[in-house]
């Protein structure tokens, strides 16, 4: 069974925070080891190796069901509802 969340996703949008996890830096730390990309909103949130986790926090707050890594070099995508890559 493919995604079919790939397919409705609007235009990749432009990035809310580009120095790194909104939330975390709201808080004050910048200890995330790696960031997503939302591809509904553009969020850009810590990875689930962070201690916070808000890439996946923003998925069961917002519902927006795929991100992309944000890391230089690479762009693979994770859709949190079919739980896989797409």
């Amino acid at each position: 069974m493919s995604c079919t969340h790939v397919a409705e996703l609007p235009p990749e949008p432009e990035v809310d925070c580009v120095s790194g996890c909104a939330e975390c830096i709201e808080l004050g730390e910048t200890g995330w080891v790696h960031l997503r990309k939302c591809l509904t909103c553009g969020h850009v949130a810590c990875c689930d190796s962070s201690p916070y986790r808000h890439a996946t926090g923003h998925f069961h707050k917002d519902g927006h069901p795929v991100m992309r890594s944000y890391e230089p070099g690479e762009a693979w995508r994770w859709c949190y509802v079919d739980n896989k890559l797409v």
